[in-house]
This record gives structure tokens, C-alpha cells and sequence, in this order.
């Protein structure tokens, strides 16, 4: 049982049996026995039918309406004075289906799931992936393909992007891989679960031929199949363009028809697909490229805590006025730009709009008053496409004519906003800013005024008072109703491309306002990015291979000051150049538990997202050169439903980094091999690291507490050494003055802090952090500190200090005859060195093993370049 069953019963709605307990349980409705079998029923009258439906779905269950298509006299004329009344499932509402009602702002979305597995020339698997989902409540169809590896960060992509409220998929059509992806990003505890509907292959989920002519055979997406049936016969070329633009379109194909003849089993098919828009859909499509686990990491759409957007980017940026502008931010965050032109286009608006603040006052202030214009036209598109209107009751059809007069008035005040605009910039001066330029220009020449004047005449003949309320009429006039109804529909739809330019229009400067209150109600500063070529200075033999840069300064985090008292901590944040010299492009943070690193790494990503959405930056100043790629290593955790432990996750993020990482890309790796052993872990984050900055040459920023790999980069000319700095303090000192305003620490202070020992400063002084990026590497860790501020009882915090002293003892022991060579060497004569190492292996091992003397010969070679670059020094 997955469908909640209301049957007619005169002028009531009745539920039976188990649908009965539901109604009990959800809307706290009376059980009452009735009939020859004392069934259990509950209901409800025709005029609560509506609301109790809404309640229904809105807890995620799917629900039909089994109405009464004939009356008792009718019934008993027909067949009989014993005659049963017939009944027929008009409709099936499911949570991502609704067109109407009460509907939550965001968009809700059904998504249909294809998979292909293959296996490529190196062995490894690899997944197709064709992809169709809808809006249902803005009538827009999407398909696209994906092609993903084994770690599935694409369909991530895919789903943190949608958030799909149901998905269907072909029964035992997808692999355990996808099982756990859909289990990983499915949403948290609290919310509403995602709908997972297995159909059937073949006749449920049909093949991409027999999809296509299943949508010609009903006439769905009339605007995009512009083929018959026997033109699809001789060629795919028939096709709609949004399959045909697409590399793996037969599974896309199939997707879009699984999804078509789902809302059709529903009886939703009628108002959603005949004049339905279908458009490609591309994860990425050339932004900024955030798969699903930095998405998830960086908290871009909503919280890890309990998943709603409170604590995160979207949160932060959406003080959007307008519901469709807050779903086009949505959409921004998901595809950051990568085209710098688009980039400034964004900037020039959000510039000129802080400098005209009556100009945005004026256009907020238009913007709260609008409704949600996308989901009205959607809605009214559908309804000119439903072949029933002259069979609506008179209620139905008032109701409908109401809706298009709230859509025609929405609209007049629209344009009226756009015209404000360019009144508002014309006494301003011509504006510079093309977007403004754009908008202000949009009603010159528009030939739509007569349209809503016309219009509003018909309404206003046939309402009472008001242009919102119509008169109640008698059922004798239903026909009547219905022509006017089909009249006004006619007017608005031949005009509808229109109206979906004016709402596109709308929801850019909403979100482009939105910036700018965010920038004023910032609780620092704020700058714009500027934006460098990856080479800015080719002459620059000292920076390796020119490359990319990142350059903030005064950097913090936009909404995650909480750990620092509400006190805003910034930091210079420096990979390639900065102030005319070259720094490093990677960047090795270390620091003690809890001191920042973090959040250091998630406002960096933040800052280079925020700066590609067009929007200022939280910091002083920002330069960088645009990014391709974000890659996060962020957290532990492991997942224990899709049997992968802590390590597993890392090192699976890990190897995604890894496979696709550029040297345009930014990568954020923190504590990387903490899941596993100690040396095992060390020895995964050494390799990694080191492939980063000497094969890749990305901009890295890598947190971690294994602090030999500061000894092993130390005279490194990729690495910069930086840390979290702390200090140590007498209790008493904090309470009577409380946490400074600024860092109090210097150089000296931090060194002197760093030589105390654990036991000795573990309960006379607290440790201190001061969430300040400053140079050099911090030799400890200071766990056993953050121990005793846990609560971990004093007695095993000592235990534990001893143990921790014992062992650095000995590895220093061992190690200190290493570390002294170690220490006097570069990082380029290390290489040197371990180069001779190797080569009088193999001189040894080719005379002991009497190998032809080419061996032996390469390793003189190597001996002999070795001498020669020495000879420079």
C-alpha cells in the first residue's frame, strides 16, 4: 500500500480500513464502523477535502480521489435500484507532483534515474548515467547525461544539486555503487524522506525507442517533438534538440519516458505535458565545478545538522524578496561562473546598485510586493493545455479565472517595476552596468500594453468589486465561465515567452539586490574580487611554471564566527603571487585541535564561490585568477549503512582529487590518513601531498597534524609552512579580562608557548586560541589540552601526558641523527641526495648481481649530473 485511497460518498470524502489509521493518526480524525463488514472509516466534507489532501501529501504520502462519475438516480436508472454508483481515480498527488496549493518556496523536483555500467581499457569501471527530471509547480522538464567513475562524484553533483523530494529507477537497474550514493545524500533525519519508486523495465521503464514514441503517440512536449511518429521511423534526427544536444541521448530518452509515463499512471499527465518546456540539463555546464561531497562539505545549500539553509552559503546570500528569485540564487550557488566576462557583468550591477541605494530601496520595495509569477505562468500554461475546461464546474473555473487575474496583475507590476528602473537610471545618468542597461531597455518598443489592457477590461466586466474577487455565479452560467476562462487563456499564452523573459529579468535583480543587502549587513569587511589571467607575469622565471594565483587578505568566514566568540578573526590567505613576489602555491596548515584550520579552508572556498557568483568577498582585498574545480577533504566520518569505514571515505575522496584535479583547480585537504594507523596514515599523506605540489602544481591548502611532513617540506620552494596560532594563559587572566579583541601574541610568545611541556601547563594555564594564520609550523598538536577542556578527568589527562612525553622521547631518539643531517639540507639537495642514494644501489646491485653494465653505466650518469649542478651552488 503506497497511495492513500479518498472515495466520493455523496457530499463527503470517506477513507477505509488502513488509510482510515492514517487519517487518524496524521489529521486526528474520529474512527467510526460502519457497513455490513464494520469497517473503519473516517471523512471528511467536499469543502476540508482540499486542505486534508494538502496535509497528506505535505507528510509525504501519495494520495487519490476516487470520484463519483455518475449520481445515485443516474446510477439506478442504468442498472437498478441495487445499482453501485461508479467511481473512477481522477488523480494521484505525491510530494513532488503538486501543481497547486500550499507549496513550499523552493523547488521540488521528480527525478527518473538511467545507469549504464562499462569498463574502460585500465580495468576500471565507469557509469553512464541518463537523468530527467520536472518542476512540476513551473511545468519545466530537464534531461541530461552524466558519465562518472567509480566514486560517483558526478551523480553527487546530480543530487545535491536537485535535492529530488522522489526518484524512479529501473527495478534491479542500478548498481550497489548508485544504492549508496542515493543512501549517502539522502536527506537527514527530520526532513522529509526521499520517495524511491522501482518501475518496472520494459512496460514501465521503456528503452529509448519506445519512450519517444510513447510521448509522439500522447502528444507530450508538443513544442519540442515537432516529428510524427512516421518521421521518427526514418531518423533520431526528429528528436527534441534538448536530447539530441546530448552525448548518451538514448538514456536520456528512456529517463524522460519512464518519468512521462509516471505522471501518467498519476493522471497528472493532462495539465503537466502537452505544452511542457523540455530543456538540456548539465551538472557543471562551464562553472566552477563543486561536486556532491564539497557541496556537502562546504554547507553551500543547507546545514549538516539538521539540513535546513540556516548556517550556510544559500542562507547566508537569500535575502531575495521574491520566491522565484530565491529559487534562481539556488541555481547560481550550484553553478558558479567560470566566464569572466559574466563575472564582472554580475560585479558592474551589484557596484551600481550600492552606489544608487534609492534605485534599490525603490526596486525591493516593488519586489516584496510581487507573488510567485514563475509557478502562475506554469500554471496557467497547463491549464490552456488541459482539454476539460468546458466540463469545470462554476467553482473550478472561478477559481482559475482568479489565478489569471493575480498573474495579470503580478505581471502589470512587474513591467511598472522595470519602467521605475528606467526612469531611476535615466535621472541618473545612462547606466553602466550591462545587466541594468539590459533591463531598464527591456519594455522599450513592447507591444503588450494593449494585451493587459484588454485583458483587465474582460475582468474587470466580470467581477464585482475587485480585480481579485469575482462574482459567484449559478451553475447555469458554468458554460458561460468556461468561454471567457478559454478566451483570457488564449490572450495570455500567445504572449507567455514574453512573461517568462520579464520573470527572468525580475529574479536577476532580486538576487543581484540580494548581494548588496548582504554586503551592507555585513558584520565586516568586504571587497571586490579582482580577477588576473593564470600567467600575469610570464617573465617571471622565479614563480614555477607562471600558474595560478590566490591572493586575500583579511579574509573570514561569512557565517561560521560562532567559535570565536562573534569576534571576526581575519587572515592573509597567499598561493602564487602576492605583492609583486611569488609565494608558493601550496600552503601546509598546522595548529592545535579546534584552532581554526577548518574554518580557515571552508572561508577560503567560500570566498573564491562567492567571488564566481558575481557577488564581493569577506575580506580587505582578493586577486586571484578564476578556478576551475574545488576539491574538499573535509571531516571524518564514515558510512556505516553503505559499509565504508572513516578511511574508506577518505581515501575514496581522495582518489577523486587525485583523478581529476587541474592545475586550475583548488584543493582543500584536512588531516588526511587520520582514519588508519599513524605511520600508514602519515605515509598516505606525504604521498599525496607531495604528487600535488611537485605533479600538479594546484592551489593547495592542506591541514594536518602529522607535523614530520613540516621537517620533510621545511626547504621546500613549493611549500609554505603556516600555522593556527595559541598561547597559553593563567585562568584567572581570562576571567577578569575575557577574550581579546585582536591576538595578543608575538613571535616570541608563540615560541615560548610551543617549548612548554605537556604536563607542566596542562592545569596552571588554558590554552588559548587566537584563530590568527601566521608563519612557520606549530610543533604540537596540544590534543591533551583540548582533553582537559572537554572534561576528561584530570587524573587520566596526566596519565595520558606522561605517555605522550615518553614517546616523543624515543622518536626523538630515533630519529635525531636523521634530523640532523636533515635540517642543513634544501629540499632540491634532499633530492639530490636520495638521487645518490639510489644510484649507488644500483651500482652495488649490478655488480653483485652481474647485470650488463648498462645499469651501472646510467647510474655513473647520474652521478656525473649531480656533479655539475653541485658545481653551481
Amino acid at each position: 500500500m503506497d497511495t492513500v485511497l479518498f472515495f466520493k460518498v455523496g457530499k463527503f470524502y470517506e477513507l477505509y480500513e488502513l488509510d482510515a489509521e492514517i487519517g487518524h493518526k496524521e489529521l486526528d480524525w474520529k474512527i467510526t464502523l460502519s457497513g455490513v463488514g464494520k469497517c473503519r472509516q473516517v471523512g471528511v466534507s467536499e469543502s476540508g477535502i482540499d486542505e486534508a489532501v494538502q496535509k497528506l501529501v505535505a507528510r509525504g504520502y501519495k494520495v487519490g480521489r476516487m470520484e463519483q462519475i455518475e449520481t445515485a438516480a443516474q446510477a439506478k436508472a442504468l442498472r437498478g435500484p441495487k445499482a453501485t454508483i461508479q467511481r473512477e481515480l481522477m488523480q494521484v498527488l505525491t510530494p513532488s507532483t503538486l501543481i497547486d496549493g500550499n507549496l513550499r518556496p523552493e523547488a521540488i523536483h521528480l527525478l527518473a534515474l538511467k545507469e549504464e555500467l562499462s569498463q574502460g581499457l585500465d580495468g576500471k569501471e565507469s557509469c553512464t548515467y541518463g537523468f530527467a527530471f520536472v518542476d512540476a509547480a513551473v511545468g519545466r522538464f530537464y534531461v541530461g547525461s552524466i558519465r562518472d567513475t567509480s566514486s560517483r562524484s558526478a551523480l553527487g553533483a546530480l543530487l545535491t544539486q536537485l535535492a529530488p523530494q522522489e526518484l524512479l529507477y529501473e527495478l534491479g537497474g542500478l548498481s550497489k555503487e548508485t544504492h549508496r550514493a542515493l543512501q549517502k545524500y539522502s536527506p537527514p533525519a527530520g526532513l522529509l524522506p526521499v520517495m524511491r519508486t522501482p518501475l518496472q523495465p520494459r512496460s514501465e521503464f521503456m528503452d529509448s525507442d519506445a519512450a519517444v514514441k510513447f510521448m509522439l503517440s500522447r502528444g507530450y512536449f508538443k513544442h519540442a517533438f515537432k516529428a510524427t511518429a512516421e518521421c521518427f521511423e526514418k531518423s533520431k534526427e526528429s528528436w527534441p534538440e534538448a536530447l539530441n544536444v546530448l552525448p548518451d541521448k538514448d538514456l536520456a530518452a528512456s529517463a524522460l519516458g519512464a518519468l512521462s509515463s509516471h505522471i501518467q499512471r498519476l493522471k497528472s499527465d493532462g495539465e503537466l505535458l502537452p505544452n511542457a518546456e523540455l530543456y538540456p540539463y548539465e551538472v557543471y555546464r562551464g562553472s566552477l565545478r563543486l561536486d556532491g561531497q564539497t557541496t556537502t562539505n562546504l554547507e553551500l545549500l543547507k546545514n549538516s545538522a539538521n539540513g535546513s539553509k540556516s548556517g550556510s552559503l544559500l542562507g547566508y546570500l537569500d535575502s531575495c524578496c521574491t520566491v522565484f528569485g530565491k529559487r534562481l540564487l539556488h541555481r547560481w550557488i550550484c553553478h558558479p561562473l567560470q566566464n569572466l566576462e559574466e563575472i564582472n557583468e554580475r560585479l558592474d550591477a551589484v557596484d551600481e546598485l550600492i552606489l544608487l541605494p534609492e534605485l534599490t530601496s525603490t526596486l525591493r520595495a516593488g519586489l516584496r510586493k510581487l507573488p510567485d509569477l514563475e509557478r502562475m505562468i506554469a500554471r496557467i500554461r497547463g491549464l490552456a493545455g488541459s482539454p476539460n475546461i468546458s466540463f469545470l464546474p462554476g467553482t473550478m473555473v472561478q477559481r482559475r479565472l482568479k489565478l489569471l487575474c493575480s498573474a495579470t496583475k503580478g505581471l502589470q507590476d512587474a513591467c511598472e517595476l522595470l519602467r521605475c528602473l528606467k526612469t531611476c537610471v535615466d535621472s541618473e545618468g545612462h547606466p553602466k552596468a550591462h545587466i541594468l542597461r539590459e533591463a531598464s531597455a527591456f519594455l522599450d518598443g513592447e507591444r503588450v500594453g494593449p494585451v493587459f489592457a484588454e485583458m483587465m477590461s474582460i475582468i474587470d466586466q466580470n467581477s464585482s468589486s475587485t480585480k481579485e474577487t469575482f462574482q459567484q455565479k449559478d451553475d447555469t452560467e458554468d458554460g458561460e465561465h468556461a468561454g471567457l476562462l478559454f478566451h483570457l487563456l488564449s490572450m495570455f499564452i500567445e504572449h507567455q515567452m514574453y512573461w517568462s523573459s520579464v520573470v527572468e529579468i525580475i529574479a536577476r535583480l532580486d538576487v543581484l539586490s540580494s548581494f548588496v543587502v548582504t554586503i551592507h549587513n555585513s558584520n565586516g569587511p568586504t571587497c571586490r574580487p579582482k580577477f588576473v589571467p593564470d600567467n600575469p607575469h610570464p617573465n617571471q622565471t622565479s614563480c614555477i611554471n607562471g600558474g595560478s594565483l590566490l591572493n586575500i587578505k583579511g579574509l573570514w568566514h561569512p557565517f561560521a564566527t560562532g567559535g570565536m566568540g562573534g569576534v571576526i578573526v581575519p587572515n592573509d590567505v597567499q598561493l602564487g603571487m602576492a605583492d609583486g613576489s611569488c609565494k608558493p602555491r601550496a600552503m601546509l596548515v598546522t595548529g592545535p585541535n579546534m584552532g581554526g584550520k577548518s574554518t580557515l579552508l571552508r572561508a577560503t572556498c567560500l570566498a573564491i564561490i562567492m567571488a564566481q557568483l558575481g557577488c564581493y568577498v569577506p575580506g580587505e582585498s582578493c586577486i586571484m585568477s578564476i578556478v576551475d574545480i574545488i576539491f574538499t577533504r573535509i571531516g571524518a566520518s564514515d558510512r556505516i549503512m553503505s559499509g565504508e569505514s572513516t578511511f574508506l571515505v577518505e581515501c575514496t575522496e581522495a582518489a577523486s582529487i587525485l583523478q581529476h584535479a587541474t592545475s586550475k583547480s583548488l584543493v582543500v585537504l584536512d588531516e588526511l590518513g587520520r582514519g588508519t594507523s599513524t605511520f600508514d596514515g602519515y605515509a598516505i599523506a606525504y604521498a599525496v601531498f607531495r604528487h600535488l605540489i611537485e605533479t600538479l602544481d594546484c592551489r593547495l591548502l592542506f591541514a594536518t597534524h602529522y607535523h614530520p611532513l613540516t621537517e620533510e617540506f621545511s626547504g621546500s620552494s613549493f611549500v609554505s609552512l603556516q600555522h593556527m596560532a595559541c598561547s597559553f594563559e593563567p585562568p584567572h587572566t581570562l576571567m577578569n579580562a575575557g577574550r581579546p579583541n585582536q591576538p595578543a601574541d608575538t613571535n616570541d610568545e608563540w615560541n615560548k608557548a610551543s617549548d612548554v611541556g605537556q604536563s607542566s601547563c596542562l592545569f596552571d594555564k588554558q590554552l588559548v586560541f587566537l584563530y590568527k594564520l601566521k608563519a612557520g609550523a606549530c610543533p604540537r598538536s596540544y590534543g591533551l589540552q583540548v582533553a582537559s577542556l572537554a572534561g576528561i578527568p584530570e587524573s587520566i589527562v596526566v596519565v595520558a601526558a606522561k605517555a605522550s612525553e615518553m614517546i616523543h622521547s624515543c622518536l626523538n631518539k630515533a630519529f635525531q641523527a636523521a634530523t640532523d643531517v636533515n635540517t642543513e639540507l634544501s629540499h632540491i639537495q634532499k633530492q639530490w641526495l636520495k638521487s645518490l642514494i639510489t644510484a649507488g644501489k644500483l651500482i652495488t646491485f649490478g655488480r653483485s648481481s652481474n647485470r650488463p653494465l648498462d645499469c651501472a653505466e646510467d647510474a655513473y650518469d647520474t652521478f656525473l649530473c649531480l656533479w655539475h649542478e653541485m658545481r653551481k651552488l
